[in-house]
């Protein structure tokens, strides 16, 4: 597989749109973990309000992505992302005219999740254009727009500095109208695209044991990613004591390594295995949690890093590195998705994300309570950090059932179980 052979294998016009259209809602999706310390300025929250706060946007995703799948196989990608768009302006008309409460702000979030269901129609419309060998870089390009939350964290602070957090739900609604246009110009479904399956087929999904191992895989990398992108400028306040916009530069920070490294570990999964790959990035994400959540100072000023590297800096690093692994860990995912269910795409799409929105409305909420709790983070950290050795384990295990499933590496077809071997 090469680049060049890349670019005439698809249609790159749609594959950017799915891109952009992804990217907006995700910035739109995780708006309220973004505007968090801000909001916190006029409605105070305990720490379990906190993390509740910032994950009910996530449920809201998670709850409606198996909508859009199931309209994504029915009517087509296309029109099903041009509604999505229509309606994520409904809560940011909400968030600026109407939210003053903190209940207010719940109704809000879950309304919000229609952005993050977009997940459901801008991987399929990409899909459906790429053969298999590129499915991993093509899955990547579009999930890429997780860097729509980096666009979040860094302006939302700034802007809510400047014109109150009210106001930036309202100028968020000017990009979301220039991608409704752009995308309407641009995007096409695919010829290729399935018929549509009957609603009896769509519960036949659910009985495979591979959709529900695909479905923790994906809560813990994508939910991982996200949970941690909304919680982040909470964790930064709450942690260290930074200033609004300070919290906003590091959480972008560790949120850019995540975005944009998610095709990279789509391409490396296309050319090394997904397999192979999510073992690694499993290990690696757990082995950084475990170091962040011993980390606390007494820890580092008796070790050898005292003097040249303060804990917020180990801190930002370890996140930046847990981000970069669990972005690549979802491009990782979904190169093996539509290989393993080629003709359920679009409703494995839906169900599969719909997991990794409850992971990522878990993890926010679990790191609240815990430190309500006890105070601390760790717990919840180092929890989280067994979760993913657990996947590193079983990633092998569940693949080798995948014995009459082929999966497509570079330019030759091999068995699943080879991956492990």
């Amino acid at each position: 597989m090469t680049l060049k052979d890349f670019r005439h294998a698809g249609h790159l016009p749609t594959l950017f749109s799915a891109f952009l259209y992804f990217d907006i809602s995700f910035m739109v999706w995780v708006i309220l973990g973004a505007l968090a310390n801000a909001i916190l300025g006029t409605i105070p929250m305990s720490s379990f309000e906190k993390g509740l706060l910032v994950a009910v946007p996530i449920l809201g995703g998670a709850i409606l992505r198996p909508v859009l799948g199931v309209s994504t196989d029915h009517f087509g990608a296309r029109k099903t992302a041009l509604v999505g768009l229509t309606l994520t302006l409904v809560p940011l008309l909400l968030g600026w005219l109407w939210a003053s409460s903190f209940v207010h702000l719940l109704v809000v979030g879950a309304l919000l999740g229609v952005a993050g269901a977009s997940f459901a129609a801008a991987l399929p419309l990409a899909s459906r254009w790429y053969p298999p060998q590129y499915q991993g870089l093509a899955m990547g390009i579009a999930g890429a727009g997780n860097s729509g939350t980096a666009l979040a964290t860094f302006f939302g602070p700034r802007l809510a500095q400047m014109y109150g957090w009210h106001a930036v739900f309202g100028l968020a609604l000017l990009p979301v109208l220039l991608t409704l246009v752009i995308f309407a110009l641009l995007a096409k479904d695919s010829p290729t695209q399935p018929a549509p399956l009957r609603v009896t087929d769509y519960g036949k999904v659910l009985r495979h044991r591979d959709t529900w191992w695909f479905c923790l895989f994906y809560a813990v990398t994508f939910g991982g990613f996200v949970g941690l992108a909304s919680f982040l400028n909470i964790f930064f306040r709450d942690q260290y004591g930074l200033s609004q916009v300070e919290c906003g530069s590091f959480a972008t920070l560790c949120v850019i390594a995540g975005s944009f490294l998610r095709p990279v570990g789509g391409y490396l999964a296309d050319r090394l295995g997904g397999v192979r790959m999510l073992i690694l990035l499993y290990t690696g994400v757990g082995l950084a949690l475990t170091s962040l959540g011993l980390l606390p100072q007494a820890w580092l000023e008796s070790s050898l890093l005292a003097g040249w590297m303060p804990e917020l800096w180990m801190a930002s690093a370890l996140l930046v590195l847990t981000m970069a692994l669990l972005g690549m860990g979802n491009g990782a995912v979904f190169q093996l998705v539509p290989q393993r269910f080629p003709k359920e795409i679009g409703v494995m799409t839906g169900v599969v994300g719909a997991a990794g929105g409850v992971g990522g409305f878990f993890l926010p909420t679990m790191l609240g309570a815990v430190k309500q709790q006890t105070g601390t983070f760790t717990t919840g950290l180092i929890g989280f950090a067994l979760l993913s050795f657990f996947c590193a384990v079983a990633v092998p295990l569940v693949a080798r059932t995948w014995e009459k499933v082929f999966l497509v590496q570079g330019e030759r077809a091999v068995l699943a179980v080879s991956e492990t071997s």
